[in-house]
């Protein structure tokens, strides 16, 4: 948190006089609409307040020049702007953020639920398809948990965990950084540590994307959706041995969730709550 704190007002020190630029809306009924905004300071979820309530309520993911942006992400020159719903006629992007971004939760339930009693390594999230049927966080446990084995109030325990997260309704809050800044925020963890490596490897600007939820920071893989609050329905269904790697027992945590504009009767949430407590063994590089 301190390291992400620092460079976040270091890069904010770099806009010290305001400076504008045009933003170009591209939503439907809005076509081309101008906003003129600061540099820098001002972000896809500036440009909605600008608008109606529902767009800052409903938007999840922002593109910017047509590219994946975060709502949260200060933007840096004049562009055009698409605000992305979980209504919107392709929904696949938005779909897929969410998902990425439901993992992400439960990375920091499972972190938070031991507290300082029992070490937790987060693995590299594994990036699975909403089709999958659930989303997963790979975890390696404190050795002394070996032989834990947890139980349906266990796993209720969890579920209450990250709908506290969601009730507080935190922002996902994204900072772009060099490699160095990163393995010092995560010089805890070897295995993040590689994995920023390799993050920063394939990026062609050699930068890695850390996010700030709360008290939390993470690595991640592609964008997240903008807050908690736009979880509605979250439940934590499975954790899954996975067996031995170079880190420890390596477990599966898997989950089930819909957001805020989709509801499901308990009948089929049910249905998809048992799809979701099967181990999901494919995942896929993301596309976006």
């Amino acid at each position: 948190i301190a390291v992400f704190s620092r460079e976040q007002a270091r890069q904010r020190s770099l806009y010290p006089r305001t400076e504008k630029i045009e933003v170009t809306l591209q939503i439907p009924g809005l076509q081309g609409t101008l906003l003129v905004m600061n540099k820098g300071v001002s972000t896809p979820n500036s440009c909605a307040r600008h608008l109606t309530e529902w767009y800052v309520t409903s938007s999840a993911l922002a593109l910017v020049d047509g590219k994946p942006w975060p709502l949260h992400q200060p933007l840096t020159q004049s562009c055009s702007l698409s605000l992305l719903t979980f209504k919107d006629t392709d929904p696949q992007m938005v779909n897929q953020a969410y998902w990425r971004s439901c993992a992400a939760l439960l990375g920091q339930v499972l972190q938070d639920a031991f507290k300082e009693d029992f070490s937790v390594e987060l693995l590299r999230v594994p990036e699975v398809l909403v089709t999958s049927g659930a989303f997963c966080c790979d975890v390696v446990l404190d050795p002394q948990l070996d032989a834990w084995n947890p139980s349906e109030e266990s796993l209720r325990s969890l579920t209450r965990g990250a709908q506290q997260l969601i009730h507080r309704d935190l922002p996902w809050e994204p900072l772009e950084v060099a490699p160095p800044v990163a393995l010092e925020a995560f010089s805890h963890s070897r295995c993040k540590q590689e994995e920023v490596e390799e993050k920063s490897a394939q990026s062609p600007k050699g930068t890695v994307m850390l996010y700030r939820c709360g008290d939390h920071v993470l690595l991640s893989g592609g964008p997240l959706v903008a807050r908690t609050g736009l979880c509605s329905q979250y439940e934590v269904t499975a954790i899954h041995p996975l067996g031995e790697c170079v880190w420890g027992l390596h477990r599966r945590a898997q989950g089930l969730s819909l957001p805020l504009q989709q509801q499901a009767h308990h009948t089929v949430w049910r249905k998809l709550r048992s799809r979701a407590e099967k181990l999901v063994r494919k995942y896929y590089s993301s596309q976006f």
